[in-house]
């Protein structure tokens, strides 16, 4: 496990290191899911590709929600 020391900016940004970049193959424009678990951060690359049933079903979900009869209600008012 490597250890680094990363400051926050007063935006709220940080700089991954480019060693840690490299290792994992982290490129400009890549994604990163952030999970915090109480007071533990970790970033972890992602693919989208990782997340395509996931984001399959919650398409169609939406898909129902949004095309349904009952809520076209909330047009009129």
């Amino acid at each position: 496990m490597e250890t680094k020391i990363i400051r926050v900016t007063d935006k709220g940004q940080i700089s991954i290191p480019v060693d840690i970049r490299k290792s994992i193959g982290i490129d400009a424009g890549d994604d990163l899911i952030a999970v915090r678990s109480g007071d533990t951060l970790c970033l972890k690359k992602i693919k989208k590709e990782d997340f395509s049933d996931l984001l399959k079903h919650s398409e169609s979900v939406a898909e129902k929600l949004w095309n349904n009869k009952e809520d076209e209600i909330w047009d009129t008012v």
